[in-house]
């Protein structure tokens, strides 16, 4: 009797510390009043997304828009926007299922609809030109967006972008990271989902930085409020567990004539250093730059060197005497 009812007590605990970590979603109101800044807008789209935008720095000159990651939001930018605001406009934006935007009513977030969206942000702002810069999936929104409006671009900047397939032809040998395949998982990406915690957050953080000491509490309290924003947690998984939008597109990276510079971390764990080979001998017109001790966020944990690269490498395209490798 004694054992059974240490037992049963035992899985009273467990259950309890189910519950208590079975958190609910933030209401919209309460995540946007945490992080919304003086810059912020929020600019509603033709298929009902209210898209929270960015569009900061200096007005006259040249533009670059930038496109975050996978469940990342616009403040990975923000070391970008601190060091180039004097001489660049900057515009970034929570993409649907994302930060303060929340889910797209149509519950679709393939990457040609990332790619409308930036067209029909810069559309409605009125711009003609620009650069892109993209990170890790908003690297593939980049080079997509270059396939899709070469004309509009002046160049683009992948950063630890995503594009190789992980399996198959032209694989990588590098599967995807544990979280993506487990949230994948029918009934496990459910439980992950409704059981969200800072630790996990924490820990997927601390995989994608090589230094863990920038994964401060105040970070992982960002991710987890702009997760636990409404309607996030099942974006994520209605995004995760759609089927490509156009899985061949990668074999097209090799049409892009766009100047591109190409930033990586040689610590990713998620992309690997490789994939930058990749594109570097898949563009026609490219710079590459490795970054040694830094992860899959260059962006976060090397700005001043990646944001300088940026800049100088936008200041050579303008000025006609950019030459790739």
């Amino acid at each position: 009797m004694v054992r059974r009812g240490l037992a049963l007590a035992a899985l009273v605990g467990a259950l309890g510390l189910l519950l208590a970590s079975c958190a609910t979603d933030l209401p919209a109101r309460t995540v946007e009043q945490r992080y919304t800044t003086a810059a912020s807008q929020f600019i509603t789209l033709t298929d009902g997304t209210r898209l929270h935008v960015r569009d900061e720095g200096n007005r006259n000159g040249p533009v670059l828009v930038l496109v975050h990651g996978s469940n990342g939001a616009l403040q990975s930018w923000e070391p970008w926007v601190a060091a180039l605001k004097d001489t660049h406009r900057l515009i970034s934006m929570d993409l649907p299922g994302h930060g303060l935007t929340g889910p797209n009513p149509a519950r679709n977030y393939s990457g040609a609809t990332y790619v409308g969206v930036v067209d029909e942000l810069v559309t409605r702002l009125g711009i003609d030109r620009f650069f892109i810069a993209g990170n890790s999936m908003g690297g593939a929104v980049a080079w997509r967006y270059a396939l899709a409006h070469p004309g509009k671009l002046q160049g683009m900047i992948l950063i630890d972008a995503a594009g190789y397939p992980r399996e198959g032809e032209g694989a990588s040998n590098q599967k995807p990271p544990l979280i993506f395949r487990l949230v994948r998982t029918p009934g496990v990406g459910e439980f992950l989902s409704t059981f969200t915690t800072r630790g996990l957050l924490r820990s997927n953080l601390e995989q994608v930085f090589v230094d863990d000491r920038l994964v401060t509490d105040a970070m992982v309290n960002q991710y987890f409020d702009l997760l636990m924003r409404e309607g996030n947690r099942q974006a994520t998984l209605d995004r995760m567990r759609a089927a490509p939008d156009a899985p061949e597109a990668w074999r097209q990276i090799s049409t892009i004539t766009v100047p591109a510079l190409i930033q990586w971390g040689d610590g990713d764990a998620w992309i690997p250093v490789s994939d930058a080979a990749r594109f570097s001998r898949d563009l026609r017109h490219d710079r590459t730059i490795i970054y040694p001790g830094v992860g899959h966020l260059p962006q976060e944990e090397a700005p001043a060197a990646s944001a300088r690269d940026a800049a100088a490498f936008v200041a050579d395209v303008k000025a006609g005497r950019f030459v790739g490798q």
